[in-house]
């Protein structure tokens, strides 16, 4: 099998993917940052769907319909319980990997993440990048179906941070 990982520039809503992945609250609303985008683009049936099928602990993800969007779907992941809230480092551990076996459970070949919890979650880039690469290394060693990730940074500083730890991640 051939694993690939992409780190690009650019807007997570444009990706051309099987799944993109939302750092959701367990409840599911998608007020601003990266679940506003992909509410204000994709269609509020998004939301509707993952409130619907909610609350999502930490460290499970759910997929819904990815509505106008370009992908398949969207793989809600929590971050946080509630919106808007500063997190630590090991609910970035954790989304990432429960987006992760969402993907693989549902046979998804392709999948986009954003810098989980480096917007409203507060967690700084660099931190988030590392342990993000990490966590799909120790995700991929144990196989499964995805054959591409696509780290998909909305600016120079989370493209730069996902550049160099992918070198430090020797995957």
């Amino acid at each position: 099998m051939i694993f690939e990982i992409i780190i690009r520039k650019g807007d997570i809503i444009e990706e051309k993917v099987d799944a993109i992945v939302n750092p959701a609250n367990s409840h599911g609303t998608m007020g601003g940052g990266v679940a506003g985008a992909i509410k204000s683009v994709g269609g509020g049936e998004i939301e509707r769907e993952v409130i619907k099928r909610g609350p999502i602990k930490i460290g499970k993800a759910i997929a819904t319909t990815a509505g106008k969007l370009p992908a398949k779907f969207v793989i809600h992941a929590p971050t946080m319980e509630m919106p808007a809230r500063k997190i630590n480092i090991e609910n970035v551990e954790k989304a990432t990997y429960g987006a992760l076996e969402c993907a693989k459970n549902l046979g998804i070949k392709s999948i986009a993440f954003p810098g989980m919890g480096t917007g409203v979650g507060g967690v700084a880039k660099k931190d988030a990048a590392n342990v993000m690469l990490n966590t799909i290394k120790r995700f991929i060693d144990t196989g499964n179906s995805i054959d591409k990730v696509i780290l998909v940074g909305f600016d120079d500083e989370l493209t730069k941070a996902f550049k160099e730890s992918l070198k430090n991640a020797k995957i």
